[in-house]
């Protein structure tokens, strides 16, 4: 089994709706187990809709850059955006701390097998 895409799409939270949905129309035709393709949903719509929001902030002439490829028994999720980036440290987010932010990537990361931060990418891999 071997998938490739590669896209872009503008900080809009209405456009990456369907930026996100034709995606996972394409990877829905390769992937049949319901519950991989539910995480991958979430990963992507975690990570795409953070790198408009956080990343680019809300800025529509900014691009969230995606890049996803199957291969054999990993998905490999690559998010960049265009802002400055950031330090991740899942050590710091503490949960009672009710904040707006940084539950997305905690999400991510228990959903990933494997997960890497640096700047402004996010790589996220999924055993399949």
């Amino acid at each position: 089994m071997s998938f490739k895409f590669d896209g872009s799409v503008c900080s809009d939270l209405h456009v990456i709706k369907d930026f996100v949905e034709d995606v996972l129309e394409k990877l829905n035709r390769i992937i049949d187990d319901e519950s991989t393709m539910f995480e991958v949903k979430l990963i992507l719509n975690e990570l795409v809709a953070n790198g408009a929001i956080h990343g680019n902030a809300y800025d529509r002439e900014k691009s969230v850059n995606l890049c996803i490829e199957v291969i054999e028994d990993s998905i490999r999720i690559e998010v960049t955006d265009e802002g400055e980036g950031f330090e991740y440290d899942l050590r710091n987010y503490d949960p009672l701390d009710l904040k707006c932010s940084g539950r997305g990537l905690v999400i991510v990361d228990g959903l990933s097998d494997e997960l890497y931060v640096r700047e402004n990418k996010i790589v996220s891999v999924k055993y399949i």
